[in-house]
């Protein structure tokens, strides 16, 4: 191999069938440790999904 072959191997694109395509495990951090958002119930998925992010700016002086 050469570098224009490596390059052209980053180049292409993957694609997967929906047969070799897995589920995203989740994970939030609760109260000091990490849990995996699927094993929430009800209640925190519903405050979960209701959680909005933010950009804190640094204070003026």
């Amino acid at each position: 191999m050469n570098s224009m072959t490596d390059m052209q191997h980053l180049v292409d694109p993957v694609t997967l069938t929906d047969d070799e395509r897995q589920r995203c495990e989740v994970w939030t951090r609760v109260m000091g440790y990490h849990r995996p958002v699927a094993s929430f119930n009800i209640g925190k998925k519903g405050e979960h999904g209701e959680r909005q992010f933010f950009r804190e700016e640094r204070a003026r002086s």
